[in-house]
């Protein structure tokens, strides 16, 4: 299914990267005030952001307000990830 999953850096923050991205394989974008990724696509803290296959932001799935370790939240992230690439 074409699903990419990747976090998102916000600008200034760059200090951490290296201990985010530290024995992980999740693609990592370090976001900028030129490219202002985070505010086109309008996420908040812990944001998963659905965007389409041109990066046009869908919606947004709230991981703080919605825990997936709770399976009712976890079965409707993999809902809303599915339906969009299926939709593609």
């Amino acid at each position: 299914m074409p699903i990419d999953i990747l976090g998102v850096n916000s600008a200034g923050l760059e200090s951490g990267n290296a201990s985010i991205t530290a024995g992980r394989t999740l693609p990592w974008l370090q976001d900028t005030t030129t490219a202002n990724v985070e505010s086109s696509w309008q996420a908040g803290y812990r944001d998963v952001v659905i965007v389409d296959s041109k990066n046009f932001r869908l919606q947004a799935f709230n991981l703080t307000d919605n825990d997936l370790s709770v399976q009712a939240n976890y079965d409707a992230l993999k809902k809303l990830l599915t339906d969009t690439a299926n939709a593609q």
